[in-house]
This record gives C-alpha cells, sequence and structure tokens, in this order.
C-alpha cells in the first residue's frame, strides 16, 4: 500500500537482482513484487532487460510473479519473461463489473475494447500459468457475486482462481472510509491483525452480511473447482501442451482447501460473536 511504502516504483539495479535469484538455492521461486512489470513505458523497457540479463546467465530455475493485465500488450515482454523463467502470473482482475473496477480505480482493465479471455490466451500461448485474483465485498457487489466471479474467471479461461475478502487495512484510504462511517468490524489490535490476511470478512459490507459473504466466498470456490471444470482446465492445458500436471496439482490443491477454509469460517465466526 502506498502509505507504507510510498507512491513512486523503486527499482533496484539488475545485476543486484540476478545476484540475489543466483544465491537462492530452490528451484522454484515467487517474486515477491507486487507488479514486476511496472506501469509506464520505461518500465516495461527495464523489466526487458531484467529478463533478458536473467535469460543471458541461464538461471535455471523456474518462477512466477504478481503484474497486471498489460503484461500481455508486449509479446517480445512475454517472450522475455519465459526465456527468463517465468512459469506463472498472478493478475488482478479484481472484479467481474466495470462498476467494481471503477470502484477499484483498475485503469488498465479498464482499457477500452480490453479483451480479458484474448489477454489470457497470448500469456498462456507462452506456457505461462495465469492466475487470476478478485475481491469479493465491494460496495457495487450483492448477493451472488461470488458464482458470477468464477463464471467469469471460467470465461477468462485463468488456471487457477484466488478470490479475496475486501480488507481495509490501517493507513490507507479505503481504511479511512470504512473507519468514518463505521464500518470495520475488528479493530481491536494487535488482537485482531491475525484476521487481516484477505481470507476473513474484517469490515461491514454494503450488501452482505457476516454470514452472506462467506457463502459468497463458499459458493466462488466450490463453482469454480468442481471436479468438471477442474478436468476441463487439465484437458485444454493438455490440448495445448502447457504444464497439464502442474495445472491439475495446483487445481486439486486448492480444491481440498474448501473445507479447511469452511472450518476456518466457522472458527472465525464463533470467535467474533463472542467478542473473543
Amino acid at each position: 500500500m502506498t502509505a507504507f511504502n510510498g507512491a513512486h516504483y523503486r527499482q533496484r539495479p539488475i545485476p543486484d537482482v540476478v545476484r540475489e535469484f543466483q544465491l537462492i538455492r530452490e528451484k522454484h521461486v515467487l517474486v515477491v513484487d507486487d507488479n514486476l512489470i511496472g506501469t509506464r513505458p520505461e518500465h516495461i523497457a527495464r523489466a526487458k532487460a531484467l529478463f533478458r540479463a536473467m535469460a543471458e546467465v541461464n538461471l535455471g530455475k523456474e518462477w512466477i510473479a504478481q503484474a497486471t493485465i498489460n503484461f500481455a500488450d508486449d509479446e517480445e515482454l512475454l517472450a522475455l519473461a519465459a526465456k527468463a523463467g517465468c512459469r506463472g502470473v498472478f493478475i488482478g482482475f479484481e472484479s467481474p463489473t466495470a462498476e467494481g473496477l471503477r470502484e477499484l480505480g483498475k485503469k488498465f482493465n479498464l482499457l477500452k475494447g480490453r479483451d480479458f479471455r484474448a489477454s489470457v490466451r497470448r500469456i498462456q500461448r507462452h506456457h505461462i500459468l495465469v492466475a487470476g485474483s478478485f475481491i469479493i465485498g465491494l460496495d457495487i457487489d450483492e448477493p451472488g457475486i461470488g458464482k458470477r466471479i468464477a463464471e467469469v474467471a471460467g470465461q477468462y479461461g485463468v488456471d487457477n482462481l484466488n478470490a479475496l475478502f475486501l480488507t481495509p487495512l490501517p493507513g490507507t484510504r479505503l481504511w479511512d472510509q470504512m473507519k468514518s462511517e463505521g464500518r470495520i468490524a475488528l479493530d481491536t489490535f494487535p488482537e485482531d491483525w491475525k484476521y487481516y490476511t484477505l481470507t476473513f470478512p474484517v469490515a461491514r459490507y454494503k450488501n452482505l452480511s457476516l454470514d452472506g459473504i462467506i457463502q459468497e466466498m463458499i459458493s466462488c470456490d466450490r463453482t469454480f473447482y468442481s471436479m468438471p471444470r477442474i478436468l476441463r482446465r487439465v484437458w485444454s492445458n493438455l490440448w495445448q501442451q502447457r504444464k497439464p500436471l502442474i495445472s491439475l496439482v495446483g487445481n486439486l490443491s486448492y480444491r481440498s482447501n474448501l473445507r479447511l477454509n469452511c472450518k476456518a469460517y466457522a472458527d472465525f465466526k464463533s470467535s467474533v460473536r463472542v467478542g473473543v
């Protein structure tokens, strides 16, 4: 968040990044950067230079990162990322509606003529898996949003879906807004910090009750990770020669977490209602 990290896009020297990659012993790496490629032309140029440097030293590693949907707009960028070892990317689609995107200020997702399915396909053609992230709990969201997100994610063709609850973090504009409206449900710190993981509904949502928003999340996950849909995605990856085994393992892993999530939600509701 900009309140903590600042509003400027900071870049480390490329040799330092490559050297750090070389020092990592594991073969599979998660790049912890909110947006690895940046947003402006000079950011994209720098990302290309980074990927070229990574490819030149032949790191022998496979990695996943986070980026905005404009990752799909540059074929050279995609080719260089794949050559450098990129095997997956988390992309924040955030909302299935234009109203929701405007609420969040996701300008790249609102570009006129943006075809999300085509964008996802362009990334996948470079054998890079796409995990789509969505948020449940926007003011625009109403009952049925969970299933709608699952359906739209399926239409986009993402390999995995990661839905999160809208979470107002202290120091953000969202926190200030919801605090002024008396919509922060859990604000006893440090005790309540354990719930600020984006995986619990810590606020009061405009059109969804506590039980309601949890049911929307469960509906979202159960719909997207139903066995028939998993098999269709794996078959598509097999047909297109895009790491079907990784797709299968990833989808089954998400599916296996459904029961654990339901238990966690039940415990959460019990704790909230007894004031723990």
